[in-house]
């Protein structure tokens, strides 16, 4: 089983330092139960990233809406409304099953897109896009914990760290690759793919080394009381409430962005929809590299500072979309400035999450980890969709740019507000 062995202070031996093992690298791949969940999460996110983009295309093309496509988007935030049930759920059962027959199960639902034959089948699409939402919902709460279990407090910056890179990586990559499956063959090979990713991730979660912890004793308080334990503990957990707050208002601006992006696409950079992918995986070029740094960003400042600095570097990436257009520039000039924005939006993402779960984690109890982390998702995805669907609603009565400028202003208060916040000065929970 994996060791849960403590080290010194150093976040993740992520500067290229041989760590205690003389390895470089995180210290976190240490531990084999780390690197087997590290490995089920590389497939996990090559079906994600293959996945979300194409449903928005695919809806784009079926009805040629603009905000039928950007309603696609704001659905996957719509299972917040069920996070508390799938965090106290995570709480529960061991997290490791829940993840693997997760996975299998989202491998069926995916499937089924296979039967989509045109327009009025999008329902069909939306359906499974809440299906999809909610299994990325259940992830982050038992991915909290067992990442919990399997990390030691020093280790968990680097962890997450890794954890976010790969993920990024996929957006990266994968977009390219299922954009141009869906050309080439259709987005039937991409539900396919995708299908078979979300399997390949079940069978590896099921050979994870870890001793799960935190499975709560019966407390007499009833179920209701205890599925709101996330809640009280955000509230009562000093930097976290204050920060769930900014962050909140942060990740809730990027709603609007989102459904402006097909506008900003075709009257902005003057690119085709299909180009989505394209776009994201030069954003995932800035999320990677942020990924890869923000080991290296908490240890220099703390998590809070990297939420703050984070957000501050997205309210740059996002300025250049509020004057694109405006200026007559040739073409790839404007694109060069968009796509360069888009990198400073993935860079600055990183830092700001990776931040904050850090913190989250260190704070919170481990049999709390699934309620607390279904919290602070449904604090930042419910007004994020909330977001997205008023911006759905409006997007053909407004200019695209009111909505990026919005963003970049609520971004902008969301740092100020984080950089104000003490750092820590007490001991993490779990800390000796």
């Amino acid at each position: 089983m994996t060791e849960q062995t403590a080290t010194t202070p150093d976040f993740s031996g992520s500067s290229g330092t041989p760590g205690p093992t003389g390895r470089r690298g995180p210290a976190a791949l240490r531990h084999r139960g780390f690197r087997q969940l590290a490995g089920a999460w590389v497939f996990t996110n090559a079906a994600d990233s293959a996945l979300y983009l194409m449903l928005a295309v695919w809806v784009k093309e079926l009805t040629g809406s603009d905000g039928a496509a950007g309603a696609v988007l704001a659905t996957l935030g719509l299972p917040a409304l069920i996070a508390p049930f799938l965090g106290q759920l995570a709480d529960r059962v061991s997290r490791k099953w829940l993840l693997a027959v997760g996975n299998l199960a989202m491998a069926l639902v995916v499937l089924s897109l296979v039967l989509v034959g045109g327009a009025e089948d999008v329902w069909a699409i939306y359906a499974v896009t809440f299906l999809y939402g909610a299994m990325g919902f259940l992830t982050a709460s038992a991915q909290s914990g067992l990442v919990r279990d399997l990390l030691s407090d020093d280790e968990l910056a680097g962890g997450n760290g890794l954890l976010t890179t790969v993920d990024q990586a996929f957006r990266l990559v994968s977009p390219l690759v299922g954009t141009a499956l869906y050309v080439a063959a259709g987005p039937r090979a991409v539900v396919v793919l995708t299908a078979a990713c979300f399997t390949v991730s079940a069978i590896l979660l099921t050979r994870v080394e870890v001793v799960e912890t935190g499975r709560p004793e019966a407390s007499g308080s009833g179920y209701w009381a205890e599925l709101v334990g996330g809640v009280r503990h955000l509230v009562a957990t000093a930097p976290l409430g204050v920060l769930t707050v900014t962050m909140t208002l942060g990740m809730a601006a990027t709603g609007f962005v989102n459904v402006a992006i097909f506008p900003v696409m075709e009257h902005g950079l003057g690119v085709a929809p299909s180009m989505l992918g394209v776009l994201v995986s030069v954003q995932g070029v800035g999320a990677v590299l942020g990924g890869l740094t923000v080991a290296r960003v908490i240890t220099r400042w703390d998590e809070i500072r990297a939420i703050a600095i984070g957000l501050a570097v997205m309210v740059a990436g996002m300025a250049p979309f509020a004057f694109i257009g405006l200026i007559d520039l040739p073409q790839p000039v404007v694109v060069g400035v968009g796509g360069a924005g888009l990198a400073l939006v993935g860079l600055g993402v990183p830092w700001a999450i990776v931040g904050f779960v850090t913190l989250r984690q260190r704070l919170t109890p481990a049999h709390l980890q699934g309620r607390v982390a279904a919290a602070t998702n449904i604090a930042f995805n419910l007004p994020q969709t909330l977001a997205a669907l008023a911006a759905a609603a409006l997007i053909g009565l407004i200019d695209y740019r009111v909505l990026v400028v919005l963003t970049a202003l609520c971004l902008l208060v969301a740092a100020a507000l984080s950089a104000r916040v003490r750092p820590i000065t007490q001991a993490p929970l779990g800390q000796s």
